[in-house]
């Protein structure tokens, strides 16, 4: 049983879903707006975070910046917010995944499990993964190039830390929106560009003078030692 935080306006949506997700077995409470749900997410510490985005009080994403600040909880975004931009937002934010309304009670428990099972670890802290200058610790989630700290977005991290999981691999930009970005239906390739150019801005080298980070036209990307 897991224990679920639910921040939804709606009171009939909201009252909706606690029954539905009490039924799949999980202790739910909830809030009706953003502030209120922050304070219940750091006052009760639940295992996962269901969140609108439309709220009376803050925008959805505002929320989910400010509880990535201090928590490390895992949360799906459920809205009626369907474009992609709204996604990408949603999850360059932090989300863990978005899932659009309507949608039921058994697809959300559903996702709810898949990302509590990616969330599940047997207690001890990852190594750190090493690839040249390179150093990444993700139970700290940071990473530092030549023993400086390197200052990045939670997404940026998330994108280094998956190729660097996987030096000399090529990855192609479907399974990093699949795997990083949670965006399996495919699109949204600019995104992937965006990020790994500024990711490269901050490693200290460019697309036409790579290091780290190199590009195999038309299969993907690969980070790679470049002392190897």
């Amino acid at each position: 049983m897991a224990h679920l935080l639910l921040v939804e306006d709606d009171a009939r949506v909201r009252s909706a879903l606690t029954r539905a997700l009490t039924g799949h077995g999980h202790a739910v409470t909830s809030a009706g707006a953003g502030m209120p749900g922050l304070t219940r997410a750091l006052e009760e510490r639940p295992d996962l975070v269901v969140l609108d985005l439309g709220l009376p009080d803050l925008d959805g994403c505002e929320v989910l910046r400010m509880l990535r600040a201090v928590s490390a909880v895992p949360v799906i975004v459920a809205t009626a917010r369907d474009a992609e931009p709204e996604i990408v937002r949603a999850l360059d934010a932090g989300a863990d995944d978005y899932v659009v309304k309507p949608f039921s009670a058994a697809q959300l428990d559903a996702r709810i499990r898949a990302v509590l099972r990616r969330g599940r670890t047997d207690g001890t802290e990852p190594a750190p993964v090493r690839v040249g200058g390179l150093l990444i610790e993700e139970a700290g989630r940071e990473a530092f190039l030549d023993g400086v700290r390197l200052e990045l977005t939670p997404k940026e991290f998330d994108l280094l830390h998956y190729l660097a999981a996987r030096p000399g691999q090529v990855v192609s930009k479907r399974e990093l929106l699949a795997e990083v970005w949670r965006m399996a239906y495919g699109g949204g390739d600019k995104t992937v560009d965006v990020h790994l150019s500024w990711l490269r801005r901050k490693l200290g080298e460019s697309a036409q003078h790579p290091r780290y980070l190199q590009t195999v036209h038309g299969v993907g990307v690969k980070l790679v030692d470049p002392g190897a």
